[in-house]
């Protein structure tokens, strides 16, 4: 199904915003050698996969999967009709728009004020993320290492590496080591699918027994899952990183290919995982088990799942996916932050002395929340990676009907995300929520969403009149 979505609905979703094959892109008309770098399809493709992917759809996935066979369905229909839209449509605004940042392009559409809590919101959402995906990897690094490498000596490296990252030309060091990694997470995860198809493996998916949730501690389906499956369906944090790559694209007709058929990749190796997990642990039941005897959870049982069913080289494998995803996510999420940043200020970026002015700031902001206990962030990520989706659903609605497009393709997920974000911060236990009750929560979600809706609708007979007026 998700394969056909990318040929079928991929396809409706390209004639939707009306690509423009003789239009040059952003990495012709602005050409700078350093973040408008024309480079080859492959090699956006696996970057953008790459940028988005990182540990989201493997770890997202596995404690999603907890909730029960539901998110075999939300896998497939948010990839399909949420995810690769909301990734395609936002891309495509940044390729017409000179390659401009998330913030800029929704507060194009939904007004100055927006757009200022947009810069404050992307930058927080992106130092959140470069700090999340600093202590995992500089944890297990230290683990394998002698003592005296310890935690906060990997975490120097990494920050030494996330700021060339961030400094360096987009061709120089992402450009030439990402296409590897994308590579070898892809790798990893046909491994995985081949052992599912031909290993003889059961997947237990339970769906015969209902959609009600699996979760030990009884935590419901709705809202709960939805934002705890985001890579691997719809993630805010996709279009932070989709307009790095808008700025290397050669040509418009590339840009379902990479924006929407890497998301496309993104949900298969969710969908994987998903079914791996389950099935290695021998059912709902088994994982739970699993998890609550194993405390490094996830990253065990990819460990574990990978050198079982992959021997040596999927152990291999299994390292480079938990040490150097997460990694690779860190840095371009910094990368971005300099980015959004140098865009609101007016800064330019041609000159290093210029990028490392606006990027150390944002480091010493990522190494204070690093303070913070990884737990705490984590969930604070997770509703802020979520709510960033909705914002940016409404702009792309409000752009594609102002350019009297169909957009219809954007209002239905804006409405759904928005009521599964009002509900989830209603209803989530404190201290990230207000822990109130949940039929409360959906109501005053759905409420909300109405609203939003209602603007919309004024939004559009405002338009109307205008043109009659004219």
């Amino acid at each position: 199904m998700l394969v056909v979505g990318y040929a079928v609905y991929g396809l409706v979703a390209e004639k939707v915003f009306s690509i423009d094959t003789s239009r040059q892109t952003p990495a012709v008309t602005k050409a700078d050698g350093v973040d408008f770098v024309a480079m080859p399809t492959w090699r956006v493709f696996l970057i953008q996969f790459l940028n988005i992917a990182g540990l989201g759809p493997i770890f997202g996935a596995i404690m999603g999967v907890m909730f029960g066979p539901a998110a075999f369905i939300w896998i497939v229909a948010g990839t399909i009709f949420g995810g690769a839209v909301h990734d395609f449509i936002s891309a495509m605004m940044s390729v017409r728009d000179g390659g401009k940042s998330l913030p800029e392009l929704v507060g194009k559409e939904l007004g100055n004020g927006v757009m200022q809590v947009m810069r404050g919101f992307s930058v927080v959402l992106l130092i959140l993320v470069g700090a999340v995906f600093v202590l995992s990897p500089a944890d297990l690094l230290a683990s394998m290492t002698p003592e005296y490498m310890g935690r906060y000596f990997w975490i120097a490296v990494i920050f030494i590496y996330y700021l060339m990252a961030t400094v360096l030309p987009v061709d120089k060091l992402i450009g030439r080591f990402y296409p590897i990694f994308g590579i070898a997470l892809l790798f990893m995860a046909a491994g995985i699918m081949a052992m599912l198809v031909f290993g003889g493996v059961e997947i237990p998916d339970g769906m015969a027994d209902g959609l009600y949730s699996r979760r030990a501690d009884g935590a419901p389906v709705f809202p709960m899952m939805f934002v705890s499956i985001a890579c691997g369906a719809i993630s805010g944090f996709h279009a932070t990183q989709s307009p790095m790559m808008a700025r290397c694209l050669k040509n418009e007709r590339l840009a379902r290919p990479v924006f929407y058929g890497a998301m496309v990749a993104e949900g298969v190796v969710a969908l994987i995982w998903a079914a791996a997990a389950i099935a290695f642990t021998g059912g709902y039941d088994g994982m739970a088990e699993y998890m609550g005897s194993h405390p490094g959870g996830a990253a065990v049982l990819v460990n574990d799942i990978s050198l079982t069913w992959l021997g040596a080289f999927g152990g291999v494998l299994a390292m480079l996916g938990v040490i150097a995803a997460p990694i690779t996510t860190g840095d371009t999420a910094l990368r971005s932050a300099r980015l959004i940043a140098s865009d609101f200020l007016h800064i330019d970026q041609r000159k290093l002395s210029m990028r490392f002015a606006v990027s150390v700031p944002l480091f010493m902001l990522t190494f204070a929340v690093m303070m913070i206990d990884f737990n705490v962030l984590w969930r604070y990520f997770a509703w802020c990676n979520q709510t960033l989706a909705v914002f940016t659903l409404w702009a792309a609605t409000v752009y594609l009907s102002r350019h009297g497009r169909q957009y219809v393709i954007t209002l239905l997920p804006a409405l759904f995300m928005t009521v599964v974000c009002v509900s989830y911060l209603l209803c989530a236990a404190r201290p990230e929520g207000f822990g109130l009750d949940r039929d409360f929560a959906i109501g005053a979600g759905m409420a909300v969403a109405l609203l939003f809706l209602m603007l919309f609708a004024r939004y559009r007979r405002s338009c109307v009149r205008g043109v009659v007026a004219d």
